[in-house]
């Protein structure tokens, strides 16, 4: 046998296998995860799962594959480029070519370079003219971070079709988890069993999308959120998009992802380098909780950054409580009664600017309307200064109304194909910041309001998908995505103490490359409490609470006419970033005393809620909804049971608290609930409390684990809070 070198951590090793000729194997560790790189001839991953301990290069020949009867002659790697030149019969991670040349590339590594848990692999085709620079790094909290940069070599133009990333995942994950949703009804979990073929999930909407969240989960059957291997990947884009799982043939399983370009949208000049967004990966052998805690530990770690590091304060937008009738003195009244409850960052929302007396005009029209503030904004920021709250205004730069000043001066300013009618929606066109006299304006327009005002927070919204984007004839929606990226870049940079929220119709732009630049989401548009669960509870997978805008709205829903009560709505508001939606002036006292104690206890929880360890909770009864947080230390968790509509069963069965530790003693304690009622007080359908409701109760961590809690019979569209409290 010929004898080969195996690189492990730039050293080498002599290994002896035909089959392995001249190969170099790289791994990225951390606490949870570790990743194996086979590197020569072509960039493949080996392994991607959990921190192997005893780990020997060695051990890889185990995973030298046979090569069956009736194919090709020889073996089909699916490399990180997943290449068809290979034999590999699936989607490639690459399709192009140039003016119908070079269009079947084969890249070869060429150099590799290791910096503590970062890859880079240099690959090239020479045939082609093409190189490719793979990035993988894997963080402390086990999320895999990879991109790709294409640079074109030769001369003339190579035509990008399609450029992805690709991650192989075990042959046992026959189900694949995604999430669809509509406007008011974002993040609905479904799930999908891939024996055969694939399963593509493709967004053409020009932004995230509430349709489409680029996200996919893979997983042994019928993994759940305390079991089962499950490798899920999220593409940090804000744009069009697509994912793939694909089960080969032979068994084999792959996750793709990548920014989906328009037809002739993205061309590589010569010397000209392109990068896939970022795809961030996680692995867990504990189930979907697993996978979160590391996406949620990721995050914390590396991209969420609050100016001042303080914690999320309570907000009120005005939105649902005046809509487009601003009246200074009203508004400042709003904001009295708003501080009289406990909220310390207080919003405009749309109206402020001239001519918006509704939603059909003067988007663009970005300066005071001196109608409705004739002594302009700063008495009203004045005021709400003075009452101790922060400052917040809402704008939709990137939008255009036909009937504005801004677009009967610059009509050519629209993202639009020529020789098509431009479609509105909500009124509206978008504003083609390609254009560099559009972004100029833009960018003076947001300078004057953010540094002639002292704002402490802006709510960005984005209404409008895009239609038939173009600049100079040709598509532009990932050009239309960069220009959104660039403008925020130049302003956080020139205003670094202003906070911004990223909302598009609510749960529309949420992804994490729009995170590096925002600090908050807006969920959804809908504030209704029986929703929001869902809601908030599928969000909850990659992003945890402190960036998930979350607000108590009117006890009757705007976005659904239903009506719920204020423990309800105040609960479910509680495990996110806490507002109120509504007009404090106009509230009855029964009510305002309601807003007021859910933001002093969404004080009191705060900082266990944003920095604990979140945990989903499956129940017997799936209209029967659990989650909560334990502490890093263990040393307190808070759980929130909502019973979101009539039981199943006559009894609950218990609940088993998850993240406990089982060394140490819990006092449980019932922090909030819906004033239940038994039998004989209103017909309700318990006669007695269960008995750590009436007695005060302690037991182990491991016995709250493994026996659990029983919980009390409760009514649709109720919830309560309990505490665990080590002793």
């Amino acid at each position: 046998m010929a004898s080969e070198t195996f690189r492990i951590n730039s050293k080498s090793i002599l290994f002896t296998g035909d089959a392995f000729m001249e190969t170099r194997l790289y791994r990225l560790t951390s606490p949870t995860t570790d990743v194996v790189i086979k590197t020569q001839p072509f960039a493949e991953i080996l392994y991607w799962g959990p921190h192997l301990a005893h780990f020997s290069p060695q051990d890889c020949a185990s995973l030298i594959r046979p090569v069956a009867n009736g194919r090709l002659d020889g073996d089909s790697p699916v490399t990180l480029m997943a290449e068809n030149g290979h034999g590999l019969f699936g989607a490639p991670g690459l399709e192009g070519h140039r003016n119908g040349f070079d269009a079947s590339p084969v890249f070869a590594t060429r150099e590799v370079s290791q910096n503590g848990q970062t890859l880079v692999i240099t690959s090239e085709d020479a045939t082609a003219g093409l190189r490719l620079v793979s990035e993988l790094a894997l963080s402390d909290s086990g999320v895999l971070k990879v991109r790709h940069g294409l640079t074109n070599l030769r001369d003339g133009a190579w035509q990008v079709d399609r450029f992805a990333v690709t991650l192989p995942v075990a042959e046992r994950a026959f189900e694949v988890m995604a999430f669809h949703g509509r406007w008011t009804r974002e993040f609905q979990p479904h799930r999908v069993t891939l024996s055969h073929d694939g399963f593509v999930l493709e967004n053409r909407r020009g932004r995230t999308s509430h349709e489409h969240f680029p996200a996919l989960i893979a997983g042994t059957p019928g993994f759940g959120e305390q079991h089962g291997d499950v490798w899920g990947v999220h593409l940090g884009w804000s744009g069009n998009h697509r994912l793939k799982c694909e089960a080969k043939t032979d068994g084999r399983r792959y996750l793709q992802a990548e920014a989906l370009y328009l037809p002739g949208e993205m061309a590589l000049a010569t010397g000209e380098t392109l990068h896939t967004p970022w795809l961030y990966a996680s692995h867990s052998s504990r189930g979907l909780n697993g996978m979160s805690q590391q996406f949620h530990r990721f995050l914390r770690d590396e991209i969420i950054r609050f100016p001042g590091n303080k914690p999320r304060p309570v907000h009120l937008n005005t939105w649902e409580g005046i809509y487009f009738d601003h009246q200074p003195e009203y508004i400042m009244r709003m904001a009295t009664e708003a501080a009289a409850l406990g909220v310390e960052r207080f919003i405009i929302d749309d109206g402020w600017f001239k001519g918006r007396n509704d939603d059909h005009a003067a988007l663009g029209d970005w300066y005071l309307d001196e109608q409705k503030y004739p002594d302009g904004l700063m008495p009203v920021i004045h005021h709400v200064k003075n009452l101790g709250m922060e400052f917040g205004i809402w704008v939709e730069p990137e939008m255009i109304n036909p009937d504005s000043d801004l677009y009967r001066a610059h009509p050519d300013w629209v993202l639009a194909l020529p020789g098509y009618p431009k479609t509105t929606g909500r009124h509206q066109w978008v504003l083609n910041l390609n254009m560099p006299d559009a972004f100029d304006y833009l960018l003076e327009r947001m300078s004057w309001l953010l540094g002639e005002h002292p704002v402490d927070y802006v709510k960005w919204d984005m209404n409008r998908e895009l239609v038939q984007p173009g600049h100079a004839g040709k598509a532009a929606a990932d050009a239309q995505t960069r220009q959104f990226y660039r403008l925020l870049d130049v302003l956080r940079a020139r205003f670094p103490n202003v906070e911004f929220e990223s909302c598009a119709s609510g749960g529309g732009r949420i992804d994490f490359e729009v995170l590096t630049r925002t600090h908050r989401f807006w969920a959804s548009d809908n504030n209704d409490a029986l929703e929001r669960n869902t809601i908030q509870r599928g969000m909850s997978y990659f992003f945890p609470p402190e960036v998930m805008g979350a607000h108590i709205g009117n006890p009757r829903c705007h976005a659904t006419f239903r009506q719920h009560s204020i423990e309800f709505r105040g609960l479910t508001a509680l495990f996110g970033h806490m507002g109120l939606e509504l007009d404090p002036v106009s509230a009855g006292a029964q009510e305002a005393a309601g807003y007021q104690r859910y933001a002093a206890l969404y004080k009191e929880w705060r900082e266990l809620i944003h920095t604990g360890d979140l945990w989903r909770v499956e129940m017997p009864d799936a209209a029967t909804q659990v989650q909560g947080v334990v502490s890093q230390d263990k040393t307190q968790g808070l759980f929130l049971v909502s019973q979101l509509a009539m039981p199943d069963y006559t009894l609950p069965g218990a609940l088993r608290v998850p993240g406990l530790d089982p060394q140490a003693r819990y006092q449980v304690r019932l922090v909030d609930h819906p004033n239940i009622q038994l039998t004989g007080a209103g017909g309700h359908t318990m006669r007695q409390l269960p008995g750590w409701m009436n007695e005060p109760v302690s037991a182990s961590g491991e016995w709250l684990t493994q026996a659990g809690l029983q919980l009390p019979v409760l009514d649709p569209e109720t919830a309560i809070l309990i505490a665990f409290e080590r002793v």
